[in-house]
C-alpha cells in the first residue's frame, strides 16, 4: 500500500470519530503544499474506489471495515460477531487466555449493526481476522490460533 494511503488510513486511529473532515486528513498525512493536498485529494479518491474509505458529509471521509482491516497490526484481532451468537461467544472464551499470552488486541464488531457486514458475514459468524488476514469462520481451533498469533508475533517484533 502507498505511503499516502496508509497514513490517510491511520489518521482515524485514535482519533475518536468516525469521520474526518479534509483539513485533518490533509494536517494528518502532512498534505502542506498545494501538491500534496493534490495528491492527498487523488488518494482519497483511490481510496473510496477501493472500498477502504466512503465519502461522508461535506468533505469528509469515514474509513471503511476493509480500510481498518487494510492497516490493522499482526496481533489486531477481529472478531466478526451478532448479539446471541453462541458459536461467537464460544469464540471469544478460546481466544481470551491466547489473547492475554500474546498480548494481542481484540476488538468485536458486531456485523448487524453495517449493512455490508451484515450481507457479507450473515450466515458466517464467528469470523475472525488476525491483523488483515482471515483466520477462522464458524469454529476456532485454539491451537491453530495459537500457532498463528506464534508467527504473527515474530513479524511484530
Amino acid at each position: 500500500m502507498e505511503q499516502l494511503a496508509r497514513r490517510i488510513l491511520e489518521s482515524f486511529d485514535g482519533s475518536g470519530r468516525d469521520a474526518l473532515g479534509l483539513h485533518v486528513l490533509a494536517e494528518r498525512a502532512g498534505a502542506a503544499t498545494p501538491a500534496e493536498r493534490d495528491a492527498l485529494r487523488a488518494a482519497l479518491a483511490q481510496l473510496v474506489e477501493q472500498g477502504l474509505l466512503r465519502s461522508a458529509d461535506g468533505d469528509a471521509f469515514a474509513r471503511t471495515e476493509d480500510g481498518r482491516l487494510a492497516v490493522a497490526g499482526p496481533l489486531d484481532v477481529t472478531l466478526y460477531s451478532r448479539p446471541g451468537c453462541h458459536l461467537c461467544d464460544e469464540a471469544k472464551e478460546q481466544m481470551a487466555p491466547l489473547l492475554r499470552q500474546f498480548r494481542a488486541r481484540l476488538r468485536v464488531v458486531n456485523i448487524d449493526e453495517d449493512p455490508a457486514l451484515r450481507a457479507r458475514h450473515t450466515n458466517d459468524v464467528p469470523v475472525i481476522f488476525l491483523g488483515a488476514r482471515k483466520v477462522a469462520k464458524h469454529r476456532l481451533d485454539p491451537a491453530q490460533f495459537r500457532r498463528q498469533l506464534e508467527a504473527a508475533s515474530k513479524m511484530s517484533s
